[in-house]
């Protein structure tokens, strides 16, 4: 295959699963191709975890089988080794041995993360930033390609743990699916996607597709007058009177990362500067801690990129 075709393909694909949600694929398939994670924020019953289900099925391993994917629900008794695995003693070796756990996968569904402890949330940390689990003294690295999509709801707040900054900033972009319109949600109930589609659902693309497009995205030409531009935005954030925490300089590489592989999805070489007003509140408001909680960030950081583009010129 043509690697260019890689994100209409991933795109026909998920289509036929995800119902009505063309520019929610399109941003999801930005952070798979950006080597990114994704945090999806939404009410139940939404198909959150359909999502991370097509999205392995889409992409076939060396072998040929579905992207190896591994469901991970959080619950507030479960423990930092439930996820990356322990040393355990084996009686006829008179050794340890290491028992991996469901972080060693391609895709992680990381469902509800926000129930369980801090403390397990932080084993999520160094796999998220740098692709290799500790246990012990060994360091193991996981699979590649590697993603983690995980899902929390916003309404319940009884047994839930926030996730720290620390985590927050680990997602890529933080994504809503929203209801379905209404044709779409007509032909949900007639073709019920989520289990008699998904089940038929074949590999478009393989693992090597993926990672040549992932070194195409990392090609992609980005302006440095827009690149000034993702950094003026980063910085306006720590010295708004609005913001309590602003961005991390994290923020501003996974924006940059993003806005390419954005490009690339839309089938351009080359970044414009609407890439960043689009993209800038999906990969930075999750980041930001307001200084009044109830202040909804994403039209503030909107205006932000719109005029801070404005004042760059990018010929």
């Amino acid at each position: 295959m043509d690697v260019t075709r890689v994100p209409s393909a991933l795109l026909q694909g998920a289509g036929q699963v995800i119902k009505g949600k063309e520019s929610f694929l399109q941003y999801l398939i930005t952070v798979l191709l950006a080597g990114g994670h994704v945090l999806l924020e939404d009410l139940p019953g939404l198909g959150k975890t359909t999502v991370a289900k097509t999205l392995s099925h889409l992409i076939a391993d060396k072998d040929g089988t579905f992207l190896a994917f591994k469901r991970i629900q959080f619950t507030p008794d479960l423990l930092p080794y439930d996820i990356t695995g322990v040393d355990i003693f084996d009686p006829d070796l008179h050794s340890f041995r290491f028992v991996p756990g469901p972080i060693f996968a391609n895709l992680i569904l990381a469902d509800e993360i926000n129930r369980t402890t801090p403390k397990v949330q932080s084993a999520l940390l160094e796999v998220m930033a740098e692709q290799q689990v500790t246990v012990g003294s060994v360091t193991r690295p996981v699979p590649t390609p590697f993603i983690v999509i995980a899902t929390q709801n916003p309404v319940e707040s009884e047994g839930t743990f926030p996730l720290p900054a620390a985590q927050l900033d680990r997602f890529m972009m933080r994504l809503s699916l929203g209801y379905p319109h209404k044709e779409a949600e007509l032909e949900i109930l007639e073709t019920n996607p989520s289990e008699l589609t998904l089940a038929q659902l074949e590999p478009v693309i393989s693992v090597d597709e993926l990672i040549q497009a992932r070194a195409m995205v990392e090609q992609v030409f980005c302006h440095p007058g827009l690149k000034e531009a993702i950094v003026d935005l980063a910085r306006a954030t720590r010295n708004h009177t609005d913001i309590r925490l602003g961005a991390s300089p994290r923020s501003a590489l996974h924006l940059l990362k993003a806005v390419r592989a954005y490009a690339f999805v839309q089938g351009r070489d080359f970044v414009v500067d609407e890439d960043i007003i689009t993209l800038g509140p999906l990969v930075l408001t999750h980041r930001l801690k307001m200084a009044d909680p109830r202040t909804d960030a994403s039209p503030l950081i909107r205006r932000l990129a719109l005029e801070i583009c404005n004042k760059h010129d990018f010929q």
